[in-house]
């Protein structure tokens, strides 16, 4: 009996170049996470470490719970845009583009920034660090944040919205 090639062609479509780099890439996403979390104690999301950066140059009380530890999440920080830059160089052939309005680009971050603050936390916290912990938190976040985006890019998709 011939096994069903549908599989094979669905992921040919999806991952058009392979998935060996997402894997490679997840390894080391999840690698990371450990070795911060073992060295630290703190769960490696994003937008903590991103609001620590805050901590410089506001004097308000919840950025200044990070001024203990805001250095080397500054490094972090800094890992996150300069591997992208990297990236897109290296395997990309220059810097990263978009077709899409600087206006939807600051009108989405908007969206994810009060996302981040109703959701206690982003997707890269809740997603790698919370599920992985199998906190039942974060594996609520993460099904609330794939249901929203599926249901946002539907709508979307549907209104004809285009870059």
């Amino acid at each position: 009996m011939v096994a069903d090639p549908v599989p094979l062609q669905l992921a040919a479509e999806l991952f058009p170049n392979g998935i060996s780099r997402y894997a490679v890439g997840g390894l080391f996403v999840g690698l990371g996470a450990a070795v911060i979390y073992v060295g630290t104690g703190i769960s490696a999301g994003a937008s903590t470490f991103l609001e620590s950066t805050l901590s410089y140059v506001s004097g308000q009380s919840r950025f200044q719970q990070y001024v203990a530890s805001r250095d080397w999440r500054l490094v972090f920080t800094l890992g996150i845009i300069l591997g992208a830059a990297v990236y897109a160089v290296a395997y990309q052939g220059g810097a990263w583009t978009t077709d899409v309005a600087w206006w939807r680009l600051l009108l989405g971050g908007i969206f994810v920034g009060v996302g981040t603050r109703v959701g206690k936390g982003c997707t890269s916290g809740h997603g790698v660090c919370g599920v992985g912990s199998a906190s039942k938190t974060s594996l609520a976040g993460v099904l609330a944040f794939l249901l929203v985006a599926i249901l946002t890019a539907q709508v979307v998709a549907a209104l004809g919205v285009t870059p």
